[in-house]
């Protein structure tokens, strides 16, 4: 018999690859942090001696689900500002209160509060856009989460930099910093069209092949951001950004609720990754993203919640459901995104958008380790005739019972393993006071 690290028996294994697969009574071996082996459990048994043995008999294992677009450190914010239009939103609540409270702490005490809620959700990769990119990726890395941090860039100065060369050259900084961290990549992220002119713009470009690394931003979210583009420039932002050159497979093109079929067919011609991000854009009323069209089109189409400030949580298993749900009723088909698209939409599709396609994102051998385990026997999703719709549409995060990153176990029977629960909440509290403070101050 061949000695291994782990062997998790499980009722279900859900690969994502190859697409709507279901195996049941399958284990999923792991040995230095990879899937060396899937297979029947009778065989698992006879062929492996594992050093842990996992036995989770009315379990789905799936991918880590992958968080495609968040502001992580965000968390700290949550209901700071509800019930607001988006720039109403960002104008007079949420840049106010970065600018009294950003902070190279906030950013790791708020990173390290979404990773904690993350694992519990059963996520295992965080796509981050905010300030002060380092600590985001330290705190990430510290906790053991796989975290693709992007280096943000705006046109106007901030509490982490004084101006697009400065964002520029500090963000060259955090890519070599943590170049050769298996946890951690990472991405250019210019904010948005609107908040980052054209020189900058073709720069990050430029930077972005040099490095070979992707580009993130907020792009089309509402209408309103497109009408004064077009009232300021003639143009579209998406049609600016093809001019610049950026449309390409490099970009990942956050939000996207107000597209023309010219502009899917574009998004499809040059490979451009969509992310989806269904209940911010509800709560937000930015628009919904044409998901049909633009996966019928070829178009990768990945998951993100958004920071918490504008979503209030980070429930991927949610995001699934809203995802799926929203584009039948916005197509008129109930047959249009079904559970098992939903399902690779927040797990290899966000993948293959970060690069990482390789490495995470399915339950393949020669991946990493990262895996999510549902429990399934609660009575919210009994009985159960195809998991795979079960954990789309009925079940809820309170059932993701066991996490593994790179075949580090980060939660162990609903516990966090790599973080502490309660220093956590009391950090929460603290900020909370301060950031309370620093309003009153300013109003």
């Amino acid at each position: 018999m061949q000695t291994v690290d782990t062997v998790i028996n499980a009722r279900w294994v859900i690969p994502v690859r190859p697409d709507n697969t279901i195996l049941e009574n399958h284990s999923v071996v792991i040995h230095d942090g990879a899937i060396v082996a899937i297979l029947p459990s009778l065989a698992a048994a006879q062929q492996y001696d594992a050093t842990t043995l996992h036995s989770l008999t009315e379990h789905a294992l799936i991918p880590g689900l992958i968080n495609t677009h968040t502001h992580a450190s965000m968390n700290l914010l949550k209901g700071f500002a509800d019930d607001l239009p988006l720039m109403d939103w960002l104008q007079n609540h949420i840049w106010p209160a970065e600018a009294a409270n950003v902070s190279p702490e906030f950013v790791y005490d708020g990173t390290q509060l979404a990773v904690a809620e993350s694992f519990r959700a059963g996520v295992t990769c965080l796509n981050e856009m905010y300030f002060f990119p380092y600590q985001a990726a330290q705190a990430a890395s510290d906790a053991g989460m796989r975290m693709c941090v992007g280096l943000i860039l705006i046109d106007f100065p901030t509490a982490w930099a004084a101006g697009p060369d400065d964002y520029l050259a500090k963000g060259v900084n955090v890519h070599d910093a943590f170049r050769h961290n298996p946890l951690i990549t990472t991405a250019l992220a210019p904010h948005a069209p609107y908040t980052v002119s054209d020189a900058p713009l073709r720069r990050a470009l430029t930077l972005a092949e040099q490095l070979d690394i992707p580009i993130h931003m907020h792009i089309h979210e509402t209408a309103f951001e497109v009408a004064e583009a077009e009232q300021k420039t003639g143009k579209r932002p998406l049609a600016r950004l093809k001019e610049l050159g950026l449309l390409g497979p490099r970009l990942m093109a956050v939000h996207m609720t107000q597209l023309t079929d010219q502009e899917i067919t574009d998004l499809a011609n040059y490979g451009v990754h969509v992310i989806h991000n269904p209940q911010s854009n509800m709560k937000l009323a930015s628009g919904i993203c044409p998901t049909v069209k633009l996966l019928e089109a070829g178009v990768n189409v990945a998951l993100g919640t958004d920071g918490c400030a504008s979503n209030n949580d980070l429930d991927m298993l949610n995001e699934m459901q809203s995802a799926a749900l929203i584009a039948k009723v916005a197509s008129g088909n109930a047959a249009a995104l079904p559970a098992h698209t939903a399902l690779r939409m927040a797990t290899l599709n966000g993948a293959k958008a970060l690069g990482l396609e390789a490495v995470t994102g399915s339950l393949e051998v020669g991946k990493a380790a990262d895996i999510t385990a549902i429990d399934l026997s609660a009575l919210e999703t009994q009985p159960v005739y195809n998991p795979i719709s079960q954990i789309v549409y009925a079940a809820g995060r309170h059932q993701v019972s066991d996490v593994w990153v790179d075949g580090r176990q980060v939660l162990k029977q609903h516990q966090l393993t790599t973080l502490n629960e309660e220093q956590l909440r009391r950090k929460a509290q603290r900020w909370a006071q301060k950031i309370q403070q620093s309003r009153k101050a300013s109003s």
